[in-house]
């Protein structure tokens, strides 16, 4: 089972190499990893994506809630949260094709940040859904490169 997992702590030296370590030490593999500053800078939010058994995580879980740095822990259930990933990914693109790639961005409501005379580089941030659908658009025109930030998540509530 996938599980999108919230974590509040401390914005301190170390904290994210404990927390993957508790991960990796159960042997879930992390998915998508991202962490960023919330509105108090001294806090951090860090949302990890990872699949595994539901019980060995809940003693993953309580572990985390056992460290001192960790805030707080939120396992999202399905439509408890709202969740979004970015991704820049380059496109091959000439002259006959960028217009079918403009039109593919418009639908999908993203944006060309760079053309070249070979390329564009498409920003797109949505639901796994939608950035899965834009790729499998774009996937035909050849595609020389992805990033992707990784999946963040917040509370509905």
């Amino acid at each position: 089972m996938r599980h999108t997992i919230s974590l509040l702590v401390e914005n301190r030296f170390g904290v994210l190499a404990r927390i993957a370590g508790l991960f990796s030490g159960r042997g879930f593999n992390i998915d998508s990893l991202a962490v960023g500053e919330t509105q108090d800078p001294s806090i951090s939010r860090m949302t990890i994506v990872v699949r595994g058994d539901d019980q060995i995580l809940e003693q993953v879980k309580k572990q985390m809630n056992k460290l001192i740095d960790v805030i707080k822990v939120q396992d999202f259930a399905p439509g408890e949260s709202i969740q979004r990933e970015l991704i820049l990914v380059k496109v091959n693109a000439t002259q006959k094709t960028r217009p079918d790639i403009m039109q593919i961005v418009d639908i999908f409501r993203a944006k060309i940040v760079e053309v070249t005379a070979n390329s564009v580089t498409i920003e797109v941030t949505g639901s796994d859904e939608k950035v899965s659908s834009l790729l499998d658009l774009v996937k035909p025109f050849g595609i020389k490169d992805i990033s992707r930030t990784g999946k963040i998540a917040m509370s509905r509530k």
